[in-house]
Parts: C-alpha cells; structure tokens; sequence
C-alpha cells in the first residue's frame, strides 16, 4: 500500500515539475524581445548569472572564515580564560577580515548588473 502510494506520488510530483519547467519553453517565443539580437540577451543573462554566483561563493567563504575564527576563538578561550580579552579583539579583526570578502562579492556582483562597461556595447 505504501510502495503504491509512494509510486502514485512520485509520479505526480515529476509531471509537476516537468510542466513547470517545460512552460516558460513553450512560451518563450512570445517572451523574447524581436527588435534585439540574441546576443544582446546572452550577454545580459550571462551577467546576471555570474552576479549571482558572485555573492553567492562571496557569503559562502566569508560564513567559512567568520566559523572558523569563532571556533579558533572559542578553543583558545576554553584552553585559556585568562586572556579572553585579546583573543576576543583578534577575533574580530579576523571576522571583519572574512566578511570584506563578502562585501567585495556584493561589489562584484552590482558592478555585473548595472555599472557593467561591456553591457552598453551589447544593449545601446
């Protein structure tokens, strides 16, 4: 019985998907610009794609580097209470350290979407 309805819902659960993500296939001949080449909208998802993956692996290593100073931190403050004050202050210049990477990402990442030098060669 519960194989029967597993196999029921899986099946349901893959039409849904395939119909959701073959719908804006069938309908993007009426979505897509004429008067532009397809170049144009290449390059411009091509931007915001990598924009995207830019702050992504940015939060990525900069959530790496922040746990690992914490757990750095917390070691050496279990191992030696006495100088909690200086590991503390190390600790968040390491922090702030690891958390420009994710600030720069964000740089990176609104450059590709509106100040991109290349995107006025393609769209103007």
């Amino acid at each position: 019985m519960f194989q029967k309805l597993r196999k029921m819902l899986l099946t349901l659960l893959t039409t849904t998907a395939a119909l959701l993500l073959s719908s804006p296939v069938a309908f993007a001949a009426e979505a897509l610009p004429t008067s532009e080449s397809y170049v144009k909208v290449a390059f411009a998802v091509g931007a915001m794609l990598a924009a995207g993956f830019a702050i992504g692996m940015g939060a990525i290593g900069a959530g790496m580097g922040i746990g690992q100073a914490a757990n750095g931190a917390c070691t050496a403050v279990g191992r030696n209470p006495g100088v909690q004050g200086k590991i503390l202050m190390t600790m968040l210049v390491g922090m702030a350290m690891a958390e420009s990477i994710a600030i720069y990402a964000l740089v990176v990442s609104l450059v590709l979407l509106y100040a991109n030098p290349y995107m006025s060669y393609f769209i103007g």
